[in-house]
């Protein structure tokens, strides 16, 4: 996505910044410091390493180092498990050796469209790391109706945050929405950093997006597995939908999201109702057919 050297000097810096010196059970120092959070000799010395070679890893120099040192960076800066995971994929990056090309799908086999299908009551779609939607059941694409607006295909949920006026509307939560989207775009860099249509989404969403800039720079990762989700459906009104998030081990690359709601609560009944709503959307689709 952006100069490997420097991506990494930036990311430990900004961690580096995020840890009080009490945080990493170090004595409170009188006075002002000159750096925000840790110094490099205090990273060095809790993780075991000279204070030159935590100097040269800071530096963007990651290649060659060992497991170990990478566990214990992610320890003294309290990284995440994604901001784990990212620190590793920078490392690996950082390598002698070029990182294989790895392929974002686009398309699913038609047994997974038949497991979306099979889940009536509730939304459900599968995605790929750029949040390209690629296969989606009738209560998904019902629910997700704003999103399907954009005449572009696969639809992408990312830039609907970020491009749409609409999106503020539909997510209630929009700036924890907008974060997350950033973090997990990031994260998918980590993994992916050559491919082609990440590089020119998140181009794209740089140039049109002030907010996206801002999330970006945080540089922020984060996985996306379950949660609430709190939307405003222009048909049913609000929604508070639990979510998960689940790998298809047989589609690398690919998520799984299915959102539910508690039986009897406010949100099921509306789902009842958008259920219905999908349902006549479909047969008037299907009478405007030729036959």
């Amino acid at each position: 996505m952006t100069n490997t050297r420097a991506e990494i000097r930036e990311f430990l810096s900004s961690r580096r910044a995020r840890v009080s010196p009490e945080q990493a059970g170090l004595p409170a120092y009188g006075g002002n410091r000159r750096v925000a959070g840790l110094r490099r000799e205090e990273v060095a010395m809790l993780s075991g390493v000279s204070v030159d070679y935590y100097v040269r890893l800071e530096r963007g120099n990651l290649a060659g180092a060992s497991e170990s040192v990478l566990d214990a960076l992610a320890r003294t800066l309290r990284l995440t498990e994604a901001e784990s995971e990212y620190l590793f994929n920078l490392a690996r990056a950082a390598g002698p050796g070029r990182i294989p090309r790895q392929r974002t799908s686009t398309t699913v086999r038609p047994a997974v469209q038949q497991i979306l299908d099979a889940v009536s009551d509730a939304p459900a779609w599968v995605r790929n790391g750029r949040h390209d939607i690629l296969a989606v059941n009738r209560m998904g694409r019902a629910l997700y109706a704003p999103v399907f607006e954009d005449p572009r295909r696969p639809v992408n949920t990312t830039r609907f945050t970020y491009l749409n006026p609409a999106a503020r509307e539909f997510w209630r939560d929009y700036d924890q929405i907008a974060n997350d989207a950033a973090a997990m775009l990031r994260l998918e860099a980590g993994r992916t950093p050559h491919d082609p249509e990440l590089i020119k989404l998140v181009g794209e969403l740089s140039t049109q997006s002030e907010v996206f800039r801002q999330r970006w720079a945080s540089r922020d990762v984060m996985h996306h597995r379950s949660g609430l989700k709190r939307l405003h459906h222009p048909v049913v009104g609000d929604l508070d939908l639990n979510y998960e998030s689940m790998d298809l081990p047989s589609e690398p690359g690919l998520v799984m999201n299915v959102y539910t709601a508690p039986a009897g609560s406010p949100t099921a009944d509306a789902l009842k109702l958008l259920a219905s709503w999908a349902a006549t959307q479909e047969s008037a689709v299907n009478d405007r057919q030729p036959r």
